[in-house]
C-alpha cells in the first residue's frame, strides 16, 4: 500500500502498521490516534467526517483518555478500523477536495502531538521468560554450574508489579532510594540506588475480560491478546538483592516502568511471526502449543549521556524469548485469575545469546566488572544520573516495516 502521506523510509509507521495511541490534540484534549509516517491522525476528526459510518463507530468512541473502551469492542472491530484508515490513505482513493479536507481536519505533525500513555493499567505482571538472561543472572548470583532454579523450564516465573507507577515515553524518573547492604557491611544502608538498571521488554495488552475461575487455553491466548508495545522495567540492583528474598521484587521494582505510546495490533504484526526456542524437557499438556508463537522483532537500547551522544548498547530480538506470550497468559490464568482489558503483562529482561544483545546493564557490564565505554570518554557500569534511556524496536522483511517508535526514559537525581 502506496500512502498520499509521506512516508521516509526506514519509518516504524508504515501503512501496514497503523497502530493506536492517545494524543493531545493541540485545542482539542487527548483523543485515540494512529500515526502514518510523520504525521499523527485524529481518529475522532475522521469520524467526524463519516469515515466509520459504515462500522458504527461515532465520533465520541475516539473521544476518549485512554483506549481501553476502544479495545473492549474486540480486534475485530480494530481491524475494521485498521483497513478502513488504510483505504482513506491510501494514493488514488480520494478526490483530491478530500485529501485537502482530511490534511486541515485531521492530520497533525508529530512533534504537535504531545502523547499519553494509551492505557488506564488496572493490573501490571512482568515474567521472566528470557532463558539467556535466566542464565546469566543465575550465574552471576548463583551457582554456574546450576544457574536456573529448578522450576524455571517447566513454568514461565512471573511476579505482580505495581501499575500507578508506568509511565509514557519522554518521562522523567528520579533515582530511587532504599535500603542497601554494601559487601563490606554487615548492616544495611539507606541511600539512593547506586545500580539503577533498565530491562529490554516488550508487553502484551489483555484485549477481552475473563471471570474469575476461567482458564485461557494456548490455543485461545491470542483472542485475549490486543497488541504489544515496548516495556522498559527500571530496576534498581542493589535494592533488589538484599530485598528479593523470600517473596521477590517489591522497592527495586515499582518506582517506574516505562512504556512507547503506540500500541501495534497483533494483525499488524501477522507477517513477522516465527519459532522460538526449542523447549526442553517437554511442558505440561496446558502449557503445549501449536504453530509460530514468537515474532520477529529487532530490538535496541541506547543512551544518551545528559552532554554528550547517545550510544547503542544492546540489540537483541523477541525471538529469543524461551516462553511464549500464549503460554504466559496461560500459566497466568490457570489458576483462574481473572484479566481485565488494559491489563499490561511485561515480557521479561529479553537477552540474546551473546554480549552484544544482552537486555540489561546488569548483564551488559557483567555485575559492574566489565564497565561500557562512552563517546564522551566516560564508562556505565549502571544508569547514571541524567542519562537517558532510549528504547527502539521494530519488524521488517522485504516488503514492509512495522515499528514500535520508542520507549524514553531520562533519569534526575533522587530528591
Amino acid at each position: 500500500m502506496k500512502s498520499w502521506i509521506e512516508i521516509k523510509p526506514g519509518s516504524d509507521f508504515s501503512m501496514a502498521n497503523i497502530p493506536f495511541g492517545i494524543g493531545v490534540i493541540p485545542g482539542r484534549g487527548a483523543v485515540i490516534c494512529t500515526r502514518i509516517g510523520d504525521k499523527v491522525v485524529d481518529l475522532s476528526g475522521l469520524a467526524r467526517l463519516g469515515y466509520f459510518d459504515l462500522i458504527g463507530m461515532k465520533v465520541e468512541d475516539f473521544e476518549k483518555p485512554v483506549l481501553n473502551d476502544f479495545i473492549a469492542k474486540g480486534r475485530k472491530s480494530a481491524c475494521r478500523v485498521r483497513s478502513l484508515i488504510q483505504e482513506c490513505f491510501t494514493r488514488g482513493n480520494g478526490s483530491e477536495h478530500e485529501v485537502l479536507l482530511i490534511r486541515e481536519k485531521v492530520l497533525y505533525d508529530y512533534t504537535a502531538v504531545r502523547m499519553l500513555i494509551p492505557l488506564l493499567v488496572g493490573d501490571y505482571t512482568d515474567f521472566y521468560s528470557s532463558i539467556e538472561h535466566a542464565t546469566n543472572v543465575g550465574i552471576m548470583f548463583r551457582d554456574p554450574s546450576n544457574a536456573l532454579l529448578p522450576n524455571w523450564r517447566h513454568i514461565p516465573v512471573g511476579y505482580h508489579g505495581r501499575a500507578s507507577s508506568i509511565v509514557v515515553s519522554g518521562a522523567e524518573v528520579h533515582r530511587p532510594k532504599g535500603q542497601v547492604k554494601p559487601a563490606d557491611s554487615e548492616m544495611p544502608v539507606f541511600s539512593p540506588t547506586r545500580q539503577l538498571d533498565f530491562e529490554l521488554e516488550t508487553a502484551f495488552i489483555i484485549g477481552r475480560e475473563t471471570q474469575l475461575g476461567e482458564s485461557i487455553s494456548t490455543a485461545d491466548a491470542e483472542e485475549y491478546i490486543f497488541g504489544m508495545l515496548l516495556f522498559n522495567d527500571l530496576s534498581a540492583r542493589d535494592i533488589q538483592s538484599w530485598e528479593y528474598v523470600p517473596l521477590g521484587p517489591f522497592l527495586s521494582k515499582n518506582f517506574a516502568s516505562v512504556v512507547s505510546p503506540w500500541v501495534v495490533t497483533l494483525d499488524a504484526l501477522e507477517p513477522f511471526r516465527c519459532a522460538g526456542p526449542e523447549q526442553k524437557p517437554g511442558v505440561l499438556p496446558y502449557l503445549e502449543f501449536e504453530g509460530d508463537r514468537n515474532f520477529d522483532i529487532n530490538l535496541e537500547v541506547l543512551i544518551k549521556p545528559g552532554e554528550g551522544n547517545e550510544v547503542s548498547v544492546s540489540k537483541s530480538n523477541y525471538r529469543y524469548m524461551y516462553w511464549n506470550m500464549c503460554q504466559q497468559l496461560a500459566h497466568h490464568t490457570v489458576n483462574g485469575c481473572n484479566m481485565r482489558v488494559g491489563d499490561l503483562c511485561g515480557s521479561g529482561t529479553i537477552s540474546g545469546p551473546d554480549p552484544g544483545s544482552y537486555g540489561s546493564m546488569l548483564e551488559l557490564s557483567w555485575k559492574g566488572t566489565k564497565p561500557i565505554q562512552m563517546p564522551d570518554g566516560s564508562e556505565r557500569k549502571f544508569i547514571n544520573d541524567n542519562d537517558t534511556v532510549i528504547m527502539r524496536g521494530y519488524c521488517e522483511n522485504e516488503e514492509v516495516r512495522v515499528g514500535f517508535g520508542e520507549a524514553v526514559v531520562t533519569i534526575l537525581p533522587a530528591k
